[in-house]
């Protein structure tokens, strides 16, 4: 057994005290509920865009169809809390273990494309999953689901976040981590090193469709309706967005992608008009200034398990004596 290393409970103790001086300031009203949203809506998009970056920036993979994953677990979770009054928290588990099974049999016959053939896979997902719920009168069709009991309260979501940067972090600093680094660098190498390509891209797949799924659910119960044109391809290309602004592969950069895309739209909703234009050419000098990101590859250096960083020519080794 590995021991917690010190930069680990360093990053706890400090997002913990974070939470607390955030969650202070909710309860004296110097934050009020326009700055609550705002930061739930923060912490939805870095899930979304720390689970993305999993499958596309660690993984190696092209996916646009994380909207989908986030729309199954949005309904599943409002079915359950709506019809058969789940508790919240048990419904988002559901909610986001239907997800990963949805990303495990989309993964198994889609993931042995490449490039932009899996992109079109993964937008054909998406459509699917919208169009389904655009006909489908149990769940609203096209008005979507309302009156969804707002159970998402900053504690709920924090603490969801936190455990979705704890556990990708350290699955991508974990030997299996470092297996889809190397599918990544090197996909034919690695598997000629014995890597299980498929296997290890669906896991990432379907770890990232369980974290979507949960974020979709803490969304649902925020925001109190759905409908299925919240969840289309522009919402894929919006996280996909925080994932490459951040930097591909950094899981802090992710982090920071989604904080400020998040906080940009926010400052820009009183100018519809010029949303767009100024949100593009951010986009554009960022593409041609930083074309790595923010951040670049640049990860975590706490909020992890062990000593060991993740390095793509460590697999080869733990391959070699398997």
């Amino acid at each position: 057994m590995k021991k917690l290393n010190k930069s680990f409970w360093f990053g706890i103790v400090f997002s913990l005290i974070l939470y607390g001086i955030i969650r202070i300031l909710l309860t004296t009203g110097v934050l009020d509920d326009v700055a609550e949203s705002t930061l739930i809506l923060v912490c939805i998009n870095v899930m979304l865009a720390v689970s993305l970056n999993l499958i596309n920036g660690i993984t190696g993979q092209f996916s646009i169809g994380h909207a989908g994953f986030m729309s199954i677990g949005a309904y599943v979770s409002a079915i359950l809390t709506l019809n058969f009054d789940v508790p919240l928290v048990f419904a988002l588990l559901i909610a986001g273990f239907v997800a990963a099974l949805f990303g495990v049999l989309i993964g198994i016959p889609t993931l042995r494309l490449n490039g932009d053939y899996l992109a079109i896979a993964t937008l054909g997902f998406g459509e699917i999953i919208r169009i389904v719920l655009l006909n489908t009168e149990y769940v609203g069709g096209a008005s979507g689901l309302s009156g969804i009991p707002a159970q998402t309260t900053w504690t709920i979501m924090f603490f969801f976040t936190l455990l979705t940067i704890v556990v990708i972090n350290n699955f991508i600093r974990s030997s299996h981590g470092r297996a889809c680094i190397a599918i990544r660098e090197n996909e034919i190498a690695a598997d000629a090193m014995g890597i299980n390509t498929t296997l290890y891209k669906v896991i990432a797949f379907s770890l990232g469709a369980l974290f979507a799924g949960i974020a979709g659910g803490l969304s649902a119960h925020k925001f109190y309706v759905i409908n299925p044109g919240s969840f289309n391809f522009l919402k894929s290309f919006e996280i996909l967005v925080m994932v490459v602004l951040g930097g591909l592969g950094s899981t802090a950069g992710s982090i920071l992608g989604a904080i400020v895309l998040t906080l940009l739209f926010t400052a820009l909703q009183n100018t519809p008009e010029l949303r767009m234009i100024i949100y593009s050419a951010i986009l554009i000098l960022m593409m041609i200034f930083r074309p790595k990101g923010l951040l670049g590859s640049t990860g975590l250096s706490f909020m992890k398990f062990g000593k060991k960083e993740a390095k793509p020519d460590d697999v080869i080794s733990e391959s070699s004596s398997s």
